[in-house]
């Protein structure tokens, strides 16, 4: 994948979001890919990866993965955003957020989120 691509890529990713569709945002992995929320432990696998994902949307009635600067090589892209997500309850939630992605043949082999937890559990309600 050429750096565009890659950037392309992830992007239509993080605007999937707010969609709500499992299977489209599944879409995007590759089977054995890593998703890394850096203060908790990795999920491994793409079922992993749903049964998170699946718990989230359930969570949270709006996602919202707001870019705020993108950089890509090949393979790899470094995302600066805003993600703003709003629970069942009403909570809201805006957490300054930095993604990796490496791509691997058009797909997510590794997605890795830095963000502040105490911030996220704050607002939230919840533990992670």
């Amino acid at each position: 994948m050429t750096a565009d691509e890659s950037r392309q890529r992830v992007l239509s990713f993080l605007s999937a979001w707010r969609e709500r569709n499992l299977d489209h945002l599944l879409s995007f992995f590759a089977s054995d890919a890593v998703y890394h929320n850096v203060p908790v432990a990795p999920i491994v696998g793409q079922a992993a990866i749903r049964d998170i994902f699946a718990a989230f949307l359930r969570e949270f009635r709006t996602a919202s993965l707001d870019v705020v600067t993108a950089v890509a090589e090949p393979g790899l892209v470094i995302a600066e955003r805003i993600d703003r997500f709003e629970s069942n309850s009403g909570r809201r939630i805006e957490l300054p957020v930095t993604g990796v992605f490496v791509l691997a043949d058009g797909k997510i082999a590794r997605f890795s989120d830095y963000f502040d937890l105490a911030s996220f559990e704050r607002q939230s309600g919840m533990k992670l």
